[in-house]
């Protein structure tokens, strides 16, 4: 097992692999994305309470499970860049930050746009999204604590930190609806009950996060061997890709 994740933590094993890889995300990816944006507004009827205003929840729910999962992710990569010294590691902290914090931005705007017909109101600083703002703030300053730095091995490290500490507020995002009075409504999927949407609701909301996961994995290898080639720049096994090489 450890000579296999070493081995993936090479950075030429790494380019090769995951060029071969990215179509078996990307093109799943946009069929199920399809299959569930169809599903989710014409397939599903309307929410007996909110109508069609409903139907928003098929990008909102996804983009913020993804938000989450991304920013679990990049601490990961951060903190076995950190243990290990291993310079994948550290690119695939770095190439997930835009990403989770585009995942963030999407989930906060849908989010406002759902409240305020819903509510009356586009903003309450309520725990939940109180908290998936801070946690669009911790993406940021994920990125510009790694950019502060002109060495890039201590940018690399001063922000790894700041990615592992701030996993603290995944589970506060997680359970705010459950530890104060808020607008935000329970969870919709959880592991100990069942969910709050009849199945034919239900198929297209797991469908899109099942597309949007395959789509973080596609966009997740694109950047990160961005980020290998930037950072091995010079180095043989690059200089043996190019036609000339």
């Amino acid at each position: 097992m450890w000579t296999w994740f070493h081995k993936l933590g090479s950075p030429p094993h790494f380019y090769r692999i995951s060029g071969r890889l990215m179509p078996w995300f990307a093109v799943p990816a946009l069929v199920l994305l399809a299959l569930g944006t169809v599903g989710g507004l014409w397939w599903s009827p309307p929410d007996y309470q909110q109508g069609d205003a409903f139907r928003i929840i098929y990008v909102h729910v996804p983009a913020a499970y993804m938000a989450m999962m991304v920013y679990v992710t990049m601490a990961v990569a951060a903190a076995i860049g950190i243990v290990w010294r291993m310079k994948l590691a550290f690119a695939s902290a770095a190439a997930c930050a835009p990403i989770g914090a585009a995942f963030t931005f999407l989930a906060l705007a849908t989010g406002s746009i759902w409240g305020r017909p819903m509510w009356g109101v586009w903003w309450d600083w309520d725990g939940r999204m109180t908290s998936v703002l801070v946690l669009f703030f911790l993406y940021l300053g994920f990125m510009a604590l790694r950019s502060a730095f002109e060495d890039p091995v201590k940018g690399d490290r001063a922000a790894a930190l700041l990615a592992i500490v701030g996993v603290v507020n995944i589970p506060i995002i997680k359970f705010s609806v459950d530890w104060w009075n808020t607008l935000h409504q329970p969870a919709t999927l959880s592991r100990l009950q069942a969910p709050a949407m009849t199945g034919d609701m239900l198929a297209p909301l797991l469908v899109m996060i099942v597309g949007y996961m395959l789509l973080f994995g596609a966009i997740l290898m694109v950047r990160v061997r961005g980020e290998v080639l930037l950072r091995e720049q010079g180095a043989r096994w690059i200089r043996e890709l190019s036609p000339g090489g």
